[in-house]
């Protein structure tokens, strides 16, 4: 499994409605996209929940890398590039993912990204991701868990979808979630 996300950091005065518009009319288009468990299309605005950008940066959770390939060598993510610049897409190996029934009702979503101490024994950091990823106990509220690993940088990425606000905005990026994009049923 493959977690990815690219991140578009827009103009402070940047009219986030034209985001919104984009994600409500173009959004439905991965719905059942070939090898995707989820795409989560979100945004943030300067100033809300702590962000100190506007942005719009969707995450993706991908069953097999041939799904992700598929996606960016095609018509979706080339008309993206076109509208928005080519972006470097962050990716991640997933060592523990989760979702809820009920994930396409997600309004809200956090990410972390932390550094993965040089002298971490990595075993034992995956057993404890994979703990605090499980769903179970999380009151419900909370509807998909990912943590996940990147050992060019040796960053660990911890990503939640919320059904309400999360928590807590202090450890991470808090974004609207404006569509979910599932497997077929």
């Amino acid at each position: 499994m493959i977690a990815m996300q690219y991140s578009f950091t827009l103009p402070a005065d940047y009219d986030m409605a034209i985001i919104d518009r984009r994600i409500r009319d173009r959004g439905p288009g991965t719905d059942g996209f070939p090898h995707l468990r989820f795409k989560a299309y979100l945004s943030a605005r300067k100033g809300e929940f702590g962000s100190r950008e506007n942005l719009y940066a969707p995450f993706y959770l991908w069953d097999e890398p041939e799904g992700a390939s598929n996606f960016i060598t095609g018509p979706g993510f080339d008309a993206l590039t076109q509208a928005f610049g080519r972006p470097s897409i962050h990716h991640w190996i997933v060592w523990h993912a989760e979702t809820a029934p009920g994930v396409d009702a997600a309004q809200f979503a956090m990410r972390e990204v932390l550094p993965i101490d040089p002298q971490a024994n990595l075993a034992d950091l995956r057993a404890g991701e994979t703990r605090r990823a499980t769903l179970g106990g999380s009151g419900g509220s909370v509807l998909a868990s990912v943590s996940a690993f990147e050992p060019r940088t040796w960053t660990i990425v911890r990503f939640n979808l919320y059904r309400d606000m999360p928590p807590s905005a202090a450890e991470g990026q808090v974004y609207r979630v404006g569509h979910m994009s599932l497997p077929a049923s």
